[in-house]
C-alpha cells in the first residue's frame, strides 16, 4: 500500500505472484487433505470397513477447504501461502471482505480453476484480476515488504 497524502491507495498483486501463491497453496494443501480428509476416511475403512460413496467424499472435502479458505479470508484476510507472498484479500475500497463475500469467492473459486478461466479471464482483465475476484467484489493487493 503507498501512502498519498492522508490516503492510503493499494497496489493490486500482479499476476506471477499470485499464481506462485496458487502454486504454494497446494503443497500446504496437501497436510490439510491429509489430516482432515484422508485420516478420518483411512480410519471408517479400518474400523468400520466402510467407504464413503463419491458425493459424501465430495461434500467432505468441499466443506474441509471452505473451512480453511474462507476463514483465513475472513478472519485474517489470507491464506497461509497468501502471507508468505505478502498478499491480503480485500475490497475495492480496501477494506476486509465480509463472510459472505469471502464464501461467495469460494463458490466461484472452483469452476474458475478447475476450468482455466480465472487465469484466461487475468490475462484480458484491465486490472489483471481473476474472475471470481472481479465476480465476488473481492481483489488481491500486495503488502509493503517487512522491515
Amino acid at each position: 500500500m503507498e501512502n498519498e497524502g492522508c490516503k492510503t491507495v493499494a497496489v493490486l498483486a500482479p499476476l506471477p505472484r499470485r499464481l506462485a501463491s496458487a502454486l504454494y497453496e497446494l503443497l500446504l494443501l496437501g497436510g490439510i487433505v491429509g489430516v482432515g480428509f484422508m485420516l478420518p476416511w483411512i480410519l471408517v475403512g479400518t474400523l468400520w470397513g466402510k467407504i464413503a460413496a463419491g458425493g459424501w467424499l465430495f461434500l467432505h472435502l468441499f466443506v474441509l477447504l471452505g473451512a480453511y479458505f474462507v476463514g483465513c479470508w475472513w478472519r485474517l484476510g489470507a491464506t497461509l501461502a497468501m502471507q508468505t507472498w505478502r498478499l491480503r484479500l480485500v475490497t475495492p475500497e480496501g477494506a476486509p471482505p465480509r463472510l459472505g463475500q469471502c464464501s461467495w469467492r469460494y463458490v466461484l473459486c472452483w469452476p474458475s480453476w478447475l476450468t482455466g478461466l480465472g487465469v484466461l479471464w487475468a490475462l484480458v482483465d484491465t486490472e489483471g484480476q481473476f474472475l471470481h475476484d472481479r465476480l465476488a467484489g473481492t481483489r488481491l493487493v500486495l503488502l509493503p515488504p517487512k522491515r
